[in-house]
């Protein structure tokens, strides 16, 4: 029984699929240009986005080598120099601390040992 059921939905499906296709066949005869029209201009409006996108994508930004010959003069060891960078980005001593695994007054102490190597420097 399931088997007949199967096939007749089966025959039914390749039937309505053939009567589509030939309506298909019908409608891009007769509106052919509308449909080269639509797909040049989608074409377009692709390349026109592909373009836009790169013409006015946001540049990458360049990466910071930390200055090397200053922090070979001033004497920063790369730790202070991460400290540096996590001062800079506005962090607090107890949120350095976490992100560095070290203690909240290993990084209050290496900021005034920075900031007395900086004022010797100028």
């Amino acid at each position: 029984m399931w088997k007949r059921v199967v096939g007749y939905g089966a025959l039914l499906a390749a039937g309505t699929l053939a009567l589509q296709w030939l309506d298909y066949q019908r409608l891009a005869r007769m509106h052919s240009g509308d449909i080269y029209l639509f797909l040049v201009a989608a074409a377009f409006m692709v390349l026109g986005i592909v373009l836009g996108v790169r013409v006015f994508a946001a540049p990458a930004p360049t990466t910071f080598d930390g200055n090397p010959k200053a922090q070979a003069t001033l004497g920063l060891s790369e730790r202070e120099l991460e400290v540096l960078h996590e001062l800079a980005a506005g962090h607090s001593n107890k949120e350095i601390a976490a992100r560095l695994h070290i203690s909240p007054k290993k990084v209050r102490g290496s900021d005034p040992d920075i900031h007395v190597r900086n004022q010797g420097a100028s």
